[in-house]
């Protein structure tokens, strides 16, 4: 990723611990309505070999996002969406200046090759982020779903 920020007047990056804990965030620059466009996803390279920082737009299509984006942590309760259909990032509720920006990695993720222990507290908190494929249907019953994931839990019925 570049440090060079794409979105500094909309979102920024919170940096925690040292590279390669996993402790920074991605806040918000500014409020936000609930169902707002946070930011386009622009820049960002296609085709890649799925890994931890990249993120899953289709049934085989992975993308890195090249951008202060990849700073987005899971939450079982995100604040955020990452809407495959339109390429971008959408408010799920009411945000304020500096709320973090986290979205529900399922979301995107059928299989992820960077498993690892949820500890977002949520009320519906999953335990284990490893997945799409991972989660029983009846977690995922009320989660925004994009398309290719909805599409791999239906075949897997």
């Amino acid at each position: 990723m570049t440090e060079t920020a794409k979105y500094p007047e909309r979102v920024t990056i919170v940096r925690n611990g040292t590279d390669g804990d996993f402790k920074s965030k991605l806040v918000a620059a500014r409020p936000y309505a609930k169902g707002e466009a946070i930011s386009k996803i622009e820049g960002h390279q296609e085709n890649v070999v799925k890994r931890w920082s990249s993120v899953q737009m289709g049934p085989e299509r992975h993308i890195e996002l090249n951008s202060e984006l990849v700073f987005m942590n899971h939450s079982c309760d995100p604040s955020a969406n990452i809407v495959v259909e339109k390429m971008e990032v959408v408010a799920t509720r009411d945000l304020k200046e500096g709320d973090e920006l986290t979205f529900f990695y399922p979301s995107t993720e059928w299989d992820m090759s960077q498993p690892f222990a949820c500890w977002c507290g949520a009320k519906e908190c999953i335990k284990q982020v490893s997945g799409a494929k991972d989660v029983p249907a009846e977690k995922l019953a009320n989660k925004f779903l994009n398309p290719h994931i909805q599409k791999l839990l239906d075949a897997r019925q």
